[in-house]
């Protein structure tokens, strides 16, 4: 049997995860299994245990990947106000909402995170990361002094956004979307010089 070299083993367990993440977000945790998860990386079960010790392991680390993806699309946002905006805009949008196998792990998978406490330190460590960025943002010169409002404003939109994908009718959706942006704008521009 073929060894493969490091190299190659990291590259296919980014594989696994990049494709977990997806699989994730579009079936949840608990309506993905083992099974389904190496098959949309392209390999059977039986490798699993090669790369990770649990699926609880390969959650955490998915979730992981995917806040470090947001935090990498809210970097490029151009700086201050304008960067806020173009976040808040994005994220509470009809595309985003309509993808969620490509969107927000907050959105697709808040109420299974809290559930197992590996994969809630691995999401409370990558969310803050992404909070701060944001913070930092909202007060230049005092980051920390922002954590507690930029943490609310986006569970704000975490929930606008899983609201607005429960709801049948299409147009009141999108008035919510519509609303929330209006809010979560409201709530970043209290309290600040523009």
């Amino acid at each position: 049997m073929a060894r493969y070299g490091k190299g190659q083993k990291q590259a296919t367990r980014r594989r696994i995860i990049a494709a977990a993440g997806r699989r994730l977000k579009r079936d949840g945790i608990d309506g993905s299994g083992i099974a389904t998860l190496m098959a949309d990386a392209g390999l059977t079960n039986g490798a699993f245990y090669a790369h990770f010790d649990s699926k609880e392991d390969l959650v955490a680390n998915a979730v992981a990947a995917q806040l470090r993806e947001q935090r990498e699309s809210f970097s490029a946002q151009p700086p201050g106000r304008a960067g806020l905006e173009q976040i808040v805009r994005a994220y509470l949008s009809v595309q985003h909402r309509d993808n969620p196998q490509g969107g927000c792990a907050s959105a697709a998978l808040l109420d299974e995170i809290g559930r197992t406490d590996a994969i809630k330190r691995a999401y409370t460590d990558g969310l803050l990361v992404v909070i701060d960025d944001i913070a930092a943002r909202l007060a230049p010169d005092d980051p920390p002094s922002a954590r507690v409002k930029t943490l609310s404003v986006f569970a704000l939109m975490v929930g606008t956004l899983q609201f607005s994908r429960a709801l049948a009718d299409r147009q009141l959706a999108d008035a919510v979307l519509e609303q929330g942006v209006r809010n979560a704008l409201a709530l970043l521009d209290a309290g600040q010089e523009r």
